[in-house]
């Protein structure tokens, strides 16, 4: 009769078995932790992603272009436009909201006009509000009149602040961003830094803004482009700037019997309805119609001497009206986009005030061929119109 023996177990195999159940627990683990960490990145890759391509469509119609429409679907929405009259301490304000359809509670951002007689309805600043809000943004545009008189004063960073304030509170949603376009932005900036207004402003954004209204005004007179480290060259400013430095001291280049007759022809010329200016200039003293006939005919030059003469006489109004030097009390970060091309405001200003702001605040800064003094250009280099992609992205991640 044959005997079955049963081999005892080798602890060598035993120990082997043992290990590999033992491994199984923490290969497990390990494969989850790679997994969980794929998909936070993932997660990252679109949540960036996502804004720049809410930047890019913003930027689309902002500059005229269509954008795909299976971005459009997924990215934007419908948006509602309400006119209205705000009611401040400081009077009332005319002005748009631009709000998102089917959000709830939407972040806000005012939007403010630079100088342009057609203020809150200037297609351009109609267009960007627009496409703001539907990306999400409830964005606010109030009506700053003496920039649409094409003026400078004090009582703008009151209209400012007080529109941040009010749409703060409108909304419910915690502070909010403000843009500032050309000569807004370094009102908004001083808006920002009045303790009155600053608890109501998350973020600054300030396209094509300046830093000292009296260097910018010099600019516009000598074409001199002055830059912090020292410099300063020629660069030919736009000679609509000089044009609007003598509408809004009028009284210091035209006597008063000419001043009805001159507010007229100027306002006209920067209207862009010479034809109705020209007309004017025979009602004009000899003396005014001959500086009257220098604007229109463009010889920044010849008005040149009394330029250089007012600026100086107006230097302690426009040290106010100058960011630079008052913005102890800023607490907001602040994104700075200038065009590299922009005769109006120069680029070098935006240099000044990454200078000038308290270096913790200064978000982002660029100065690119992708963008004029107040838009964006179609037909700039791809690099460049990719970190104006990202810059817009990054400003829409903050004010959200």
């Amino acid at each position: 009769m044959g005997t079955n023996v049963t081999q005892p177990a080798s602890p060598t195999g035993e120990l082997s078995e043992r290990k590999a159940e033992s491994t199984k627990p923490r290969k497990r683990r390990t494969a989850w932790f790679v997994v969980a960490i794929i998909a936070i990145l993932i997660g990252i890759a679109i949540f960036y992603l996502r804004y720049d391509l809410r930047s890019y469509i913003l930027l689309s119609r902002f500059a005229g272009l269509e954008s795909p429409r299976t971005l459009l679907q997924f990215e934007t929405g419908a948006v509602s436009i309400e006119n209205m009259t705000i009611s401040t301490p400081g009077g009332p304000i005319r002005a748009r909201l631009y709000r998102p359809l089917g959000v709830a509670h939407p972040h806000g951002m005012v939007v403010v006009h630079g100088i342009h007689h057609l203020g809150i309805d200037e297609p351009r600043l109609e267009a960007f509000s627009q496409a703001a809000a539907s990306t999400g943004l409830a964005v606010l545009t109030p009506e700053v009149a003496s920039l649409a008189d094409y003026h400078v004063d004090r009582d703008s960073i009151a209209t400012i602040g007080e529109s941040a304030a009010w749409l703060d509170q409108r909304l419910g949603t915690g502070p909010v961003t403000v843009t500032g376009v050309s000569f807004a932005g370094g009102l908004s900036l001083l808006a920002a830094c009045d303790p009155r207004y600053a608890p109501h402003i998350r973020a600054l954004v300030l396209m094509g803004a300046y830093d000292d209204l009296g260097r910018v005004s010099r600019f516009l007179a000598t074409s001199q482009e002055v830059f912090p480290d020292g410099r300063t060259i020629p660069y030919a400013a736009h000679d609509y700037g000089a044009s609007v430095f003598v509408y809004a001291h009028l009284q210091q280049f035209f006597p008063p019997p000419d001043l009805p007759v001159a507010h007229d022809a100027l306002r006209y010329w920067l209207w862009e309805q010479p034809d109705k200016a020209k007309p004017l200039l025979d009602r004009l003293s000899p003396p005014a119609r001959a500086t009257m006939i220098a604007l229109l005919a463009r010889r920044i030059e010849e008005v040149r001497p009394r330029l250089l003469e007012v600026i100086e006489i107006q230097h302690e109004e426009m040290t106010t009206l100058s960011p630079r030097g008052q913005m102890e009390n800023l607490h907001a970060p602040v994104f700075i986009l200038h065009g590299s091309t922009d005769n109006v405001i120069p680029p070098a200003e935006s240099l000044w005030l990454a200078k000038d702001i308290p270096r913790r605040y200064v978000r982002e800064v660029l100065v690119t061929s992708a963008f004029s003094h107040v838009d964006p250009q179609t037909h700039a280099p791809l690099f460049d119109e990719l970190r104006l992609i990202h810059f817009v992205g990054d400003v829409l991640r903050a004010a959200n």
